[in-house]
């Protein structure tokens, strides 16, 4: 099956795994917050423990930063994380864009991307991580909006599969904590 024929405008209920199913859901940011991520399946049951508000947090939040991408020109930004899989409280968004890869490595992007922002958390230095108990060493976007988006440029991400070969944040991002399958949000205006 082709990449197209994957991409879908709705989300499906939850796989038994609690995840996504495989493929690409295109939604806009207005859909992600109307949707079962944020809400719970409608016409279903939800855990008492769902926490809608947190997840509506974290789709405002997104937002902001997703007007900075697209403020500096970028406009494919993918979503995934335990935000996609059925967790009532998620510790955060996780994600990535596509960019160039000169444009990130001569550091003009994060330039740019601190400029626009509301708040400059735009770095993806280990330097620039600090401790939040509980949480390891986070980047500064982590802690102002629980949301951490990464440059992709082809570049390998330091997540290996079950076979100890490095990923790409697509095929990465594609894949569970515990290596299974499941699927991606892709925003779009």
């Amino acid at each position: 099956m082709s990449r197209m024929a994957r991409i879908r405008r709705t989300l499906p209920a939850f796989t038994s795994h609690g995840l996504l199913p495989v493929g690409d859901y295109v939604l806009t940011l207005g859909q992600l917050a109307r949707s079962r991520l944020v809400r719970g399946a409608p016409g279903q049951k939800r855990s008492p423990d769902w926490d809608a508000d947190w997840r509506s947090e974290l789709v405002e939040n997104l937002a902001i930063l997703a007007a900075e991408l697209e403020l500096v020109g970028i406009h494919e930004i993918f979503i995934n994380g335990s935000f996609v899989e059925e967790k009532d409280h998620p510790n955060d968004i996780d994600g990535y864009f596509v960019c160039d890869r000169e444009r990130f490595l001569s550091g003009q992007l994060e330039c740019e991307l601190n400029r626009v922002a509301a708040k400059p958390c735009w770095t993806w230095e280990n330097d620039d991580r600090h401790p939040v108990p509980g949480h390891g060493w986070k980047l500064p976007m982590w802690i102002d909006y629980r949301v951490e988006l990464y440059p992709h440029f082809g570049q390998e991400t330091g997540i290996v599969d079950r076979f100890g070969n490095e990923l790409t944040f697509p095929a990465a991002f594609r894949l569970s904590r515990t290596g299974q399958p499941k699927g991606i949000v892709k925003l779009v205006r």
